[in-house]
């Protein structure tokens, strides 16, 4: 029988290349996502700057299990314990700190918005640091004297600098002049992501704002010292201290700490997306190929009634199948490899991902994807052929010409399985999850919500057709009629069609809508707290000593104050609904910039260390005016401060509000890098932001804008997610539509025969296209009311979650859009491969194979 599967491959090229596409781009789907999760899993982040060392030690970026957000320093101390340690040649401290050289006013990086700008600035660092990477002098010497500077050759080009020129540095938000003593290249010829500016050690130490402390330590073994061995005799050494030892190419985290927070995205995005493309992917494709093998059903029935055994047309039906889905999913691998590739990259310039990490991929996503798609193809034959192979001859040609019962006990069952289960992700998403999470239950709601209708679909056709016969007639008369008998008597056949237009309505709507909410809840959050009519921003590291004050002598404005923002965690209390992403901190230096009033307390009191809690969060920790609680900084400092107030903002937010003295100094730059100005009433908006613009034209890298930018700026990692849900949602939106017209394609191009008997009777071409549009408006109504329905079962739970109200303020274009675009496929995948088969002459259709 495995010759004879082959053999009719040759006969059968419609309905195979039907099942071909479905398990192809269902495999291209599941490699894409499968690429990513590795990439996460791996985790690899070479180290560049750092490349010299084999060994690099740095401070314990975790706490708890969770990524810090600042950079977490080493002391002397802990500098000459990994100096000391047996094995050890050198131990090279590396500090590094924000700087940029300016040329004619303005720096010449021109650094971009998103979140991988950081990795990009380029940082100063002391010369012994050098020898790390290694750099070599390309030109003039060493900085010998506190007024001397070396530039790696990137950024003497751009600044169109040579040896003995003078160049202007911007360093701890201050430009001063330097003397360009040397220019530097990188061994090899590479050039590092972050540009490079040496001056001496001390004045490096100076310069950081931060003497005695490192960034890293560089290991240069002693000859013939083993690294693995050298890296636990360095971590017994710093017993007691939080130190991390980092060796092949996880030594890039001492160079990008923030990269480390990549691994969670990743794995995390590729999870929930990939899940999401199995789940669709294998659906479709078995709907696809049950689709293929019923309209075989007259072939199977002829088959047993010249002897051929149950047996025997199973084992053709999966090897027909076990042939095609291995070509297909192996084919598809390819495409689905180079999906991957795009995907991170989209992923790294949108800021999701550090650039710092590098793509892998290896075979083992492909193994997933062939065998998710063998798994899907191969069981969908086997439920069908099981069911053929047990119906008796007779029965089988008698079944071949009219369809059977739908209602089959398995399809109940996973009917119920898949309601059940969305209806109570559906449930989750109101009561328990918050934050991020809530979108982890509530877009698969409406995934398995579309399956269970689709499974449905025959009853629902039944339904719909009956209420929608009346208006068909009339409106197509003896076409209409005849649309009306074919979906009445062919509602398996129709079902299959309608079920990709299911998936396809359900996801997009529930998906577009989704990102609609979470964008109104983010926006409700983020403008609630801070008041500010204009922002000075500097993207050159901190804001000069003395910016702020001299604002506030502008006339005209009636406060003005360092804004920082990090995270931290709340260490004790414990923090029972504390996500691993921390809590957001947030603190300015005068309270008049704050819109929000206290609800408890006094915010005129927070200073020192104090912090103000949002009432829920605090009711929830048991913690009131006058406690005591202790954070985590975002540094990993213990701090241990006072509630000083509770407050009630406008949307959802969990910040907690800390005097900016206190959270500033637990940053990585160690200072604001922007104030926030409020105009004083009455004052001329257009005056008052002149002179607070001329009084910074003098600092390269500093922007004066609206607060729109401030808001804008605190919300840019949602728009970040929201590009990175749009462009994965819209992948699997893409096979879904692939999957619409590949089925309708297949199951309008068997009915050649059909069409034929009917011009012999007497219909029209006409008629038949007639009768053809009437059809793909029923499926199309039934596919789009139960997509709506399965959408549904998101956006109002997650609408409760985020907004607090069932029924959101979302645009309807972007529900028309949808039902349009399906609408569209329907029609064009129905008319035109039934134009194509009316072609044939009446005669050579009806004896068509059907």
């Amino acid at each position: 029988m495995w010759s004879l599967a082959l053999r009719t491959l040759r006969f059968r090229k419609g309905g195979f290349v039907a099942t071909f596409i479905a398990i192809f781009f269902g495999a291209a789907l599941v490699m894409a996502c499968g690429g990513l999760m590795e990439s996460g899993v791996r985790d690899a982040v070479p180290a560049q700057r750092l490349a010299a060392a084999p060994l690099v030690v740095t401070g314990d970026q975790t706490y708890d299990g969770s990524q810090l957000a600042e950079r977490v320093r080493l002391d002397a101390a802990q500098v000459r314990a990994v100096a000391a340690v047996p094995g050890v040649e050198k131990a090279i401290a590396d500090v590094s700190f924000p700087v940029a050289v300016v040329r004619d006013g303005r720096p010449v990086t021109d650094l971009s918005d998103n979140a991988t700008a950081t990795e990009h600035r380029p940082l100063g660092h002391g010369w012994d640091s050098a020898q790390l990477t290694p750099y070599t002098l390309a030109s003039g010497s060493q900085p010998q004297s506190a007024g001397d500077v070396v530039l790696d050759t990137a950024l003497a080009t751009r600044a169109g600098a040579s040896v003995g020129d003078r160049v202007s540095v911007v360093a701890a938000g201050r430009t001063q002049e330097f003397r360009l003593s040397g220019i530097v290249k990188q061994a090899g010829g590479r050039t590092a992501s972050q540009p490079a500016v040496f001056f001496t050690d001390k004045r490096a130490g100076e310069l950081s704002g931060r003497p005695g402390t490192a960034d890293a330590v560089g290991v240069l073994p002693k000859p013939g010292t083993d690294v693995a061995d050298l890296a636990t005799l360095v971590k017994n050494a710093a017993k007691g201290s939080a130190v991390v030892t980092l060796t092949g190419d996880n030594r890039g985290l001492a160079e990008f700490p923030q990269a480390a927070a990549s691994q969670k995205s990743l794995i995390t995005l590729s999870a929930i997306f990939g899940g999401w493309a199995i789940l669709v992917a294998m659906f479709g494709a078995s709907s696809t190929l049950g689709l293929t093998v019923q309209q075989r059903h007259r072939e199977m029935a002829l088959m047993k009634a010249i002897g051929t055994t149950p047996r025997q047309l199973r084992r053709m039906i999966l090897g027909e199948t076990l042939f095609v889905a291995i070509v297909a999913s192996v084919l598809g691998c390819l495409p689905g490899a180079l999906l991957s590739e795009l995907l991170f990259d989209k992923l790294v310039s949108a800021g999701m991902v550090s650039g710092a990490v590098e793509f892998r991929l290896s075979v083992v996503p492909a193994v997933v994807a062939v065998l998710a798609s063998l798994l899907a193809g191969v069981g969908a034959a086997y439920i069908t052929a099981r069911k053929i192979a047990k119906t008796r001859a007779t029965e089988a040609l008698a079944e071949s010409s009219m369809e059977g019962r739908w209602l089959t006990r398995t399809r109940i069952i996973l009917s119920v399985l898949f309601l059940v289960g969305g209806a109570g992700m559906a449930v989750m998403t109101m009561t328990m999850m918050k934050g991020d999470l809530t979108a982890s239950t509530a877009g698969p709601a409406c995934i398995m919500w579309a399956i269970g209708l689709a499974l449905l679909a025959p009853g629902f056709t039944k339904i719909i057709v009956a209420l929608l016969q009346g208006p068909l007639r009339a409106l197509g008369g003896l076409s209409g009629q005849m649309a009306v008998l074919n979906s009445r008597a062919h509602t398996i056949r129709m079902a299959a069609t309608i079920t990709p237009i299911i998936l396809l309505t359900g996801i997009a709507t529930g998906t577009l809508y989704m990102q609609q909410i979470e964008d109104a809840s983010n926006r409700s959050a983020h403008t609630g707290i801070l008041r500010a009519d204009e922002v000075l921003t500097s993207k050159t590291g901190p804001i000069a000593p003395g910016t702020l004050s001299r604002v506030r002598q502008v006339p005209g404005v009636e406060a003005a104050s360092d804004y920082v923002t990090s995270t931290g965690f709340m260490q004790n209390p414990e923090d029972a609904e504390q996500t691993s992403d921390g809590r957001p901190l947030q603190a300015v230096g005068d309270i008049r910039n704050l819109s929000v009033r206290a609800a408890a307390g006094s915010l005129d009191d927070l200073r020192g260390d104090s912090v103000a809690l949002p009432v829920d969060y605090a009711s929830t920790l048991g913690s009131g005016v006058g406690t005591s609680v202790t954070l985590r900084l975002g540094d990993g400092t213990q701090a241990k401060v006072k509630v000083v107030a509770t407050y009630r903002a406008e949307g959802e937010t969990t910040a907690l509000l800390l005097p900016s003295s206190l959270l500033a100094a637990h940053t990585t730059d160690g200072a604001a890098s922007q104030i926030l100005v409020r105009h004083a009433p009455g004052a001329d908006a257009a005056q008052v932001t002149a002179a607070v613009t001329a009084l910074v034209k003098d600092q390269p890298g500093v922007e004066v804008t609206d607060s729109a930018a401030l808001v804008a700026g605190r919300t840019e990692g949602q728009q970040q997610l929201a590009t990175i849900n749009y462009l994965v949602v819209g992948m699997i939106v893409g096979y879904t539509a692939i999957s619409v017209v590949n089925t309708l394609i297949a199951a309008t191009g068997r009915r050649r025969r059909e069409f034929g008997l009917q011009q012999l009777t007497g219909f029209t071409r006409r008629q038949v296209m007639a009768m053809m549009s009437l059809e793909s408006v029923l499926t199309a109504v039934v596919g789009v009311l139960l997509g709506t329905v399965a959408a549904t079962i998101t956006l109002f739970p997650y609408s409760v979650a985020k907004l607090d109200r069932v029924v959101p303020s979302v645009p309807v274009w972007i529900y028309l859009a949808v039902v349009a675009g399906a609408v569209a496929i329907t029609f064009a995948a129905t008319l035109l491969p039934a134009w194509r088969a009316t072609k044939l002459r009446p005669v050579e259709a009806a004896t068509a194979a059907a």
